[in-house]
């Protein structure tokens, strides 16, 4: 059983090794630099010899005016994101800007100290690391995602990290969605994104870097979360549509109307209604009231929202203010 124990976890393990894009990276945090300046950010779930995420805090920690990085690497991690150097000890590295100013980031300007654990972000030694941080930045284990959040939010950390889109239905997710608690990034939700990954099973491709290096990259459908406050969540979704019954049925077994499309939200109904999950993207808390999602258990006592006595898709439910 420990053996089959061991086969599972390590199979988990290779399904959430997704290094993210440097593109990816730099494209979202653009939006946050008020947020970074003058803060430590920690990256606890990177290796560094491929985390985009430590390699961009680094090269831009003047340009971003951090006051800390500190990035954490699990067992049987390299030590240096610049070396080939290994270790069966899980390290964090330090960085604290460029002291000799020739704006690279040096071997030297990295402190590199071992952990006693193995580098799991839940650890005692790796939560102290947490404490220490201002913005935790960071690609977690899709298959930890409710427990990472929940450690974040335990914290009080603010942060911003990607995660599956499927994430977004969690009952521990959509509570803290609901109560403004965090929200999506600025990236649209159309089209997933590409991680460099060994896993198979996935849209896939061959990309080749500046130095002619291959590598496969798959498509997830993921998007970012954040309780960093952004300009995208507060601008108001222009509405078009005019109500009529027929175009926006009411559900058979639940006060509210239909609505295919986010953008065919009517601009004159102040009633309940039931949308896409993809709403979220272009949800402003200060034009909409999310009432609740169609769990399937509590809405709607073990069945979805019924049109014509056929169940429809997930629907959040929402309203105007």
């Amino acid at each position: 059983m420990a053996k089959n124990d061991s086969l599972h976890k390590a199979k988990r393990a290779k399904a959430d090794e997704f290094y993210t894009q440097l593109s990816d990276i730099e494209n979202e945090c653009r939006h946050y630099k008020e947020h970074f300046k003058g803060k430590t950010i920690l990256c606890n779930c990177d290796d560094p010899r491929v985390s985009n995420f430590f390699r961009y805090f680094s090269l831009n920690f003047e340009h971003l005016g951090l006051k800390k990085l500190i990035a954490t690497c699990y067992k049987s991690q390299d030590i240096n994101l610049f070396s080939e150097g290994n270790t069966e000890k899980a390290v964090y590295i330090v960085y604290e800007g460029d002291k000799n100013g020739n704006k690279k980031v040096d071997d030297n300007e990295l402190d590199i100290k071992e952990l006693q654990g193995d580098g799991d972000f839940r650890s005692k030694e790796c939560i102290e690391l947490l404490k220490e941080a201002d913005i935790v930045v960071t690609n977690p284990p899709f298959s930890l995602f409710r427990e990472y959040v929940a450690l974040l939010m335990e914290y009080e950390k603010k942060f911003l990290i990607i995660g599956n889109k499927n994430a977004l239905t969690y009952k521990e997710v959509f509570s803290l969605l609901k109560a403004n608690k965090i929200w999506t990034g600025v990236r649209g939700f159309s089209g997933g994104m590409w991680f460099k990954s060994d896993y198979e099973g996935k849209t896939e491709k061959i990309i080749t870097d500046k130095e002619g290096n291959a590598a496969k990259i798959i498509n997830v459908p993921s998007i970012w979360f954040t309780n960093l406050d952004h300009s995208k969540r507060h601008e108001r979704l222009i509405l078009y549509e005019t109500y009529t019954p027929e175009k926006y049925p009411k559900y058979d077994n639940y006060d509210a109307i239909e609505v295919k499309k986010t953008a065919e939200i009517p601009m004159d109904y102040d009633g309940i209604m039931g949308v896409p999950i993809t709403f979220l993207d272009k949800y402003n808390p200060e034009q909409f009231e999310i009432l609740g999602l169609d769990d399937h258990r509590v809405v709607w006592r073990g069945r979805g929202p019924e049109l014509n006595g056929k169940c429809v898709y997930r629907r959040i439910i929402i309203r105007k203010k």
